[in-house]
């Protein structure tokens, strides 16, 4: 398995590595066991909980439902759509999701990719960057509550005064005052120039795939990231003695991810590892995924990357390794239990 050298210390600050938990987004059928979930990783000193949408459940509802639960924990958005609402209908959910939760709303956003925007949402997905600048703009200017909201952008002009437009549109302030202008947006970001927009406009930023060992895939891009700036990164976390086994389940989802979330060469997946050094390997993944092959796909997927993307091992690797990820300039690793005792585990281990 990987091991290297160790990163270059990257933390903007020396506060203690944070933990989340990935809640992710529903299947057929919503889980059973959220609030308990929750409330004992608000217990165990876990920062964040996160939730996520594709095209079944949405991610604001499950977080306003634990709100009601909880007293402490951030509630995380991991992540909005940004195709899937305007600007400003994100901004009412999130002003009204942070008044119940009493100002714990961390908004966490993203594009998706063209299968979901122009699949599901029926959107275009060119320009992303653009879009994504423009869509926070508007946010922060909804939440400073300054100024009649108007907008001459190009993707969310406010007031509408396009084809089909009655005139009558007229610039309008949102009506429930924000608990907190300066809530903190996250945006899910993976190419190098999303990410140092990310480190420009955001507060914090959520990495897919993100390795300690290779520090500098990003360091141009969050050099200059500005104070209390947040890495949130989701890590699958294995205790086990076969460290073989316990990384399968990564190399599945890898595989899964790299060779068929996206087409040929619109895949930003596979475009993320071959930035991290195995180009032929994603290419081999993506070709073996999109061939029908996906037992040879998963096999191809490199046991050293799938390592080092997670923490999985006996307890004593696992805190080795540990030292890596507290070492860089990641603030916070979430993972994504499905019980209590895999909580405490994680508290344990991460938390001390």
């Amino acid at each position: 398995m990987s091991g290297g050298l160790p990163p270059t210390p990257g933390r903007c600050d020396d506060a203690r590595m944070k933990l989340g938990l990935t809640l992710g987004y529903w299947g057929a059928q919503p889980p059973t066991d959220l609030v308990p979930l929750v409330q004992e990783a608000e217990r165990l000193g876990f920062d964040a909980v996160w939730t996520a949408e594709s095209w079944g459940s949405d991610a604001f509802t499950p977080l306003a439902y634990l709100a009601g639960h909880t007293e402490r924990i951030r509630l995380g958005t991991g992540i909005v759509q940004l195709s899937a609402r305007t600007p400003t209908a994100t901004a009412m959910h999130a002003v009204t999701l942070d008044h119940l939760s009493n100002g714990r709303l961390i908004l966490g956003l993203g594009v998706s990719g063209p299968q979901v925007v122009e699949g599901w949402y029926g959107q275009p997905s060119n320009r992303p960057l653009a879009r994504t600048r423009e869509y926070v703009d508007i946010l922060r200017r909804a939440f400073a509550r300054e100024e009649h909201l108007r907008n001459d952008g190009e993707f969310w002009p406010l007031p509408y005064t396009g084809a089909g437009s009655t005139g009558l549109g007229k610039p309008l302030k949102v009506m429930t005052h924000p608990l907190r202008a300066d809530l903190p947006i996250f945006l899910g970001a993976e190419g190098p120039k999303n990410v140092t927009q990310t480190c420009e406009i955001a507060d914090g930023w959520l990495p897919l795939y993100y390795s300690p060992w290779r520090p500098e895939v990003y360091a141009d891009q969050i050099a200059h990231r500005k104070d209390g700036f947040e890495i949130s990164v989701s890590v699958s976390l294995t205790v086990t003695d076969d460290v073989e086994s316990g990384l399968l389940p990564v190399r599945t989802s890898l595989a899964f991810y790299i060779g068929g979330m996206g087409a040929k060469g619109q895949n930003f997946h596979t475009r993320l590892m071959s930035r991290m050094g195995f180009e032929e390997e994603a290419l081999r993944i993506q070709d073996l995924f999109l061939d029908g092959r996906r037992d040879e796909a998963i096999a191809a997927v490199p046991a050293d990357f799938a390592d080092e993307i997670s923490l999985v091992g006996p307890p004593a690797r696992i805190r080795e390794r540990l030292a890596a990820w507290e070492d860089s300039a990641v603030t916070m690793l979430n993972i994504g239990a499905r019980s209590v005792a895999d909580l405490r585990t994680a508290a344990e281990l991460i938390l001390g």
